[in-house]
């Protein structure tokens, strides 16, 4: 029997710069998810969350639009999987750039080109991974772009593995 340890994500020694990722998952944004963002954060603009109000938006068609702050933080998740599962710090996210709205019903996914890759200086068993991330919607529009840096666990530092318990009652049998 072979057992396969609790393991997910990248370590640095796995990233190349210039590789592509296009992160597995898609999310469709509900209006649940937008009005619950944004009255989460305290954003009081009702083009939001109030579909009168939003009818006389001349940008949007008269369609309410999804709160920015979840379109960023959607496409930063759905890059977590393959660039920053392991990672142990954000350090910083520059030239974000809002491209096309999202609307209630569009579905986002996100892809990441790695563009840098170099050894902690402060860290020894640690690296800065910079890539450039972007969110596309269902018809392969872009909507948000940025670069965003993490630090980055080599293997040998031996975080985010062997972190499943044992079980006290012994291993699992047929």
């Amino acid at each position: 029997m072979t057992v396969h340890p609790a393991q997910l994500g990248r370590f640095i020694e796995d990233f190349t710069v210039g590789d592509v990722y296009r992160h597995p998952f898609g999310r469709t944004i509900s209006e649940a998810d937008s009005t619950w963002f944004t009255l989460l954060t305290c954003n009081t603009n009702q083009n939001h969350f109030n579909a009168h109000l939003a009818a006389d938006n001349p940008i949007t068609g008269g369609r309410i639009i999804v709160n920015s702050g979840l379109t960023v933080a959607l496409v930063l998740g759905l890059s977590v999987i393959d660039t920053s599962q392991n990672a142990v710090a954000n350090l910083g996210w520059t030239d974000i750039k809002l491209r096309s709205p999202v609307y209630v019903g569009d579905t986002v996914y996100a892809e990441s080109l790695i563009t840098g890759n170099r050894a902690s200086a402060s860290r020894p068993d640690m690296g800065i991974l910079t890539m450039k991330t972007r969110g596309l919607n269902q018809d392969g529009l872009e909507l948000v772009t940025w670069t965003r840096s993490v630090l980055v666990p080599s293997r040998a530092s031996g975080l985010g593995q062997d972190y499943f318990p044992a079980c006290t009652a012994g291993p699992l049998e047929a």
